[in-house]
């Protein structure tokens, strides 16, 4: 079995490195959750179609697919660090692009550069993370998803904020980098496990079999499947939120960055209190609860006219979504103990399927309206009631 690098010893450091780690995945999602919000703005700035739109999700998470496993099975067997401050300073150079982009070539260049730049700066540091307490992966993972949702909710309210000032999302971009470049100086203080000793080296070539043995287990294949479809109603349907409240509900872009900010707040609730639930209660057991809950919430959420109610029902959505990524996850990372890389670099593997998602969307929505499109997230709830194992299945084989 593959082995995973040594953390290194940094004694009382260890507990501003995790920090360090929680922050980049905060800047990440802080980024994300304004972007999100900001996408009726950035169309008509561009003049972008449905298409355009669909192609600026899917083309980078493409290319990204391609890139991030090799990524990955080099956090393993390479120079973690190297790979974490190289992907930091083209994260960096990716938000300032975006600032500038008066294109939708040009923007299409920039999330090209995004989003291998997350899976180096942003992924490898989640499985550092994983390797600092691997006895308590969940826990771990649920502080990690927590730090991400509150980044969500603050980037669109730092968006509307930075359009209440005349400053537009561009503005906000630039500040992006500027905060990426600082959280890259800190970042470059710790060494992000290397330094093994010459027994745990590991060649390429075993790294990438290591890969290839991976996708033919069952227990690895399940994860990664209800990983891409319950992604549907977290990113993919965040993606086309503020859009929809615009197009289809008739409400002007403040109000649908209100709506994005209801969703990914509430959403932040739940993860708060996540923590003390899976004390209580098997994280399995709740996520089944959670997933048949939301086969009823949804629809009625797309089938009330009423703004008001659309909200309070957006609301409930939000809060349901605790526990989704952290909890599928995390059954990921314990299915491959000791090679966290090798569970980022499947994970994009089987994530180029899921990159043509956001892009076939946007296709569907161009030819039979979004509102149409919007059913097809209830594929998400569905397909983790028929594949999340029965409470007290083995899930390690």
């Amino acid at each position: 079995m593959t082995q995973h690098k040594r953390l290194p010893q940094i004694g009382p450091r260890l507990g501003l490195f995790v920090l360090t780690l929680l922050l980049i995945e905060f800047l990440d999602e802080f980024v994300y959750g304004a972007r999100e919000a900001a996408w009726p703005l950035i169309r008509a700035d561009l003049g972008l179609s449905y298409a355009q739109i669909g192609a600026l999700l899917g083309v980078p998470a493409i290319v990204s697919s391609v890139v991030e496993p090799i990524l990955g099975v080099l956090g393993d067997a390479w120079k973690r660090r190297a790979l974490v401050l190289g992907g930091g300073a083209l994260f960096c150079l990716s938000l300032l692009l975006t600032s500038v982009s008066h294109s939708f070539t040009l923007l299409l260049l920039s999330f090209i550069l995004f989003y291998p730049a997350c899976g180096a700066f942003v992924s490898l540091s989640q499985a550092t993370l994983m390797d600092v307490g691997s006895t308590r992966r969940e826990h771990n993972m649920a502080r990690w998803t927590l730090a991400g949702s509150l980044g969500v909710v603050v980037g669109p309210l730092v968006l509307g904020a930075a359009v209440a000032l005349g400053m537009g999302w561009r503005t906000l971009f630039a500040g992006f980098a500027a905060l990426a470049l600082l959280l890259l100086v800190l970042a470059s203080c710790f060494r992000f496990g290397d330094g093994r000793t010459e027994e745990e080296v590991i060649d390429l070539k075993t790294a990438f079999a290591g890969v290839w043995q991976a996708l033919k287990r069952g227990a690895v294949l399940r994860w990664l499947v209800l990983l891409q479809f319950s992604d549907l109603m977290l990113d993919v349907l965040l993606g086309y939120l503020a859009l929809y409240f615009v197009d289809v509900v008739g409400v002007t872009a403040g109000q649908a960055a209100t709506a994005v900010a209801v969703w990914t707040g509430v959403g932040l609730l739940g993860d708060v209190l996540l923590i003390p639930l899976l004390e209580r209660v098997p994280g399995l057991r709740y996520l089944r609860l959670s997933a048949a809950i939301k086969l009823v919430l949804f629809p009625a959420f797309l089938l009330v006219p009423a703004f008001g109610v659309k909200l309070a029902l957006l609301g409930l959505l939000g809060l349901f979504n605790a526990g989704w990524y952290a909890i599928l996850k995390a059954q990921l990372y314990s299915t491959m103990p000791g090679q966290s890389g090798t569970t980022m670099a499947v994970d994009n593997i089987f994530g180029f399927i899921g990159a043509l998602v956001p892009w076939g969307l946007g296709l569907i929505a161009g030819r039979f309206g979004l509102q149409v499109t919007m059913w097809l997230l209830l594929l998400g709830p569905l397909v983790l009631m028929i594949g999340l194992p029965r409470t007290g299945q083995s899930t390690g084989r």
